[in-house]
């Protein structure tokens, strides 16, 4: 084997996908915020976006693979519209988020990523809290368990006060900050002080994540059914992303975010209703049922 390294330079110029920033960076809720600190491909040729090393890999034997950006649309489109993944993982992102740490619990789950969190055993936990408006406070779904959509009414005078007793209840919590500061300068080792705070504090992570994943995460936390202070942040990394991989954002919504799956007893109930039955599914689970019938409302059937 030679030592000797092969340098290879471009034949055309080449251009830094997040034209020459070391940070971009979007303000979400109160406190918090998501940064893209870093892409790959982070150089790319002239006139061309990160789509085109998901181009490079579909096309690994023709090297750089077509040069018309047309064909390198159509073939991205065609990759994520038969769900063919690999060329997207060629693509990565990395970014620097702060966020409550109850939402950090939840983006956690998803185990595809690099993660680096901040970490409250060798440093103090900074005083950030997500305090919500009073009119924001959501009641819980009597139909979802895992959350609520509904707001308190603001001309409700009882269910204001609920709300107001709510946000009370987090600054209450909130006051136990400077006792943790108070027993950490007393000498209680920060590893344990930190377990009496609250969830609503705030923490940060480098989250590192390959663009298959990625629009995976979008896919479910972008949802209208997440909860709306995650979903706020995977909008955020969906817009600082979609100016560098324009052509598979624009798949993603065409061909997942905003498109429709439709189940095998969908589809017979679709049969079903253009031979003039009613286009009730072939099933008693009433959750099922439901999904389905707001399925036709948004096709119209």
């Amino acid at each position: 084997m030679s030592d000797a390294i092969t340098i290879v330079k471009p034949e055309a110029p080449w251009r830094d996908v997040m034209d020459g920033a070391s940070r971009l960076e979007l303000k979400v809720l109160d406190h918090g915020f998501v940064a893209l600190v870093d892409a790959m491909p982070r150089l790319v040729p002239e006139g061309q976006t990160a789509d085109q090393a998901i181009v490079q890999a579909a096309r690994v034997s023709y090297g750089q693979g077509t040069k018309h950006v047309n064909e390198d649309r159509g073939l991205i489109r065609y990759l994520l519209r038969h769900r063919h993944t690999t060329p997207f993982e060629m693509v990565e992102f990395k970014f620097h988020v702060c966020m409550p740490i109850f939402v950090a619990r939840q983006w956690i789950r998803h185990r595809t990523a690099n993660v680096n969190e901040y970490s409250g055993r060798y440093s103090i936990i900074p005083d950030r809290f997500y305090t919500p408006t009073v009119d924001s406070i959501r009641k819980q779904s009597a139909a979802n368990r895992q959350g609520g959509e509904q707001t308190f009414t603001p001309t409700d005078a009882e269910e204001v006060k609920t709300a107001e007793e709510f946000i009370n209840f987090l600054k209450a919590v909130e006051t136990q900050y400077a006792k943790y500061i108070e027993l950490t300068d007393k000498g209680v080792s920060r590893e344990l002080a930190r377990i009496g705070l609250p969830v609503n504090m705030y923490t940060e992570w480098y989250w590192k994540c390959d663009l298959h994943n990625l629009l995976r995460f979008l896919s479910l936390r972008m949802d209208s059914h997440a909860q709306l202070e995650i979903r706020v942040f995977a909008q955020a990394m969906c817009t600082l992303i979609e100016k560098i991989v324009p052509i598979t954002v624009q798949a993603f919504r065409d061909y997942e975010f905003d498109a429709m799956h439709l189940t095998r007893l969908e589809i017979e109930a679709i049969r079903a209703l253009r031979a003039g039955g009613d286009g009730k599914l072939a099933t008693d689970n009433k959750r099922e049922q439901a999904e389905w019938d707001a399925k036709r409302a948004k096709l119209g059937l």
